[in-house]
């Protein structure tokens, strides 16, 4: 099990992909996927390092960075339904399905994701945990995305608990930079060793 910072924390905060479900690779091939129909490249530490980002924003800066017109809302769902197409051979992270475990029933949980609600309760119904979580925060359901903490802050109100006293399990800079700016303790999920 990750070994959790000191605290008494009222509530657990999740990112989903990458944090809950080991889903990286599953997205990074529908990304691949999507963008090679229009001749664009998306290299994998770029991917790394903007992973929390929402989709459309992505979209947006790699036409900027390309000089490409993709259309945004057409290359977003076409991405989207490669993942789901992907998204069965995705696993649980153990680590963190085992605090899950643990604490179920005793705290709330919530999901701040940069990704669309569809795609978070799709990821958390194939685990068979959407239960689970007390709150769902996704894409489009905040104004600016991770290293900003309005995302995690908006778990947190909608919880009712208050953002010190929550604890985030992040895979990503971005999220961890969001979690430090809520003034909320996390705990760095590792990427899964690919074999």
């Amino acid at each position: 099990m990750l070994p959790l910072p000191t605290g008494e924390f009222q509530a657990y905060l999740f990112d989903c992909d990458g944090t809950i479900v080991d889903s990286m690779p599953q997205h990074f091939t529908a990304w691949q996927r999507s963008l090679a129909e229009w001749g664009c490249e998306f290299p994998e530490d770029l991917f790394l390092a903007w992973a929390g980002r929402p989709i459309a924003d992505i979209i947006v800066d790699l036409n900027l960075r390309h000089g490409l017109a993709m259309p945004v809302a057409e290359v977003a769902a076409r991405r989207e339904a490669l993942y789901q197409d992907l998204l069965p051979t995705a696993g649980g992270i153990p680590e963190v399905l085992a605090h899950i475990d643990d604490a179920h029933g005793r705290i709330p949980f919530a999901v701040v994701s940069g990704s669309v609600r569809e795609s978070v309760v799709a990821s958390l119904d194939a685990l068979g945990i959407l239960d689970r979580f007390d709150v769902l925060v996704c894409a489009g359901e905040y104004a600016r995305p991770k290293p900003d903490p309005e995302p995690f802050l908006r778990a947190a109100e909608l919880l009712g608990v208050p953002a010190h006293a929550c604890l985030v399990f992040e895979d990503a800079d971005l999220g961890i930079e969001a979690a430090t700016a809520a003034g909320m303790a996390s705990v760095r999920v590792p990427q899964p060793r690919r074999g």
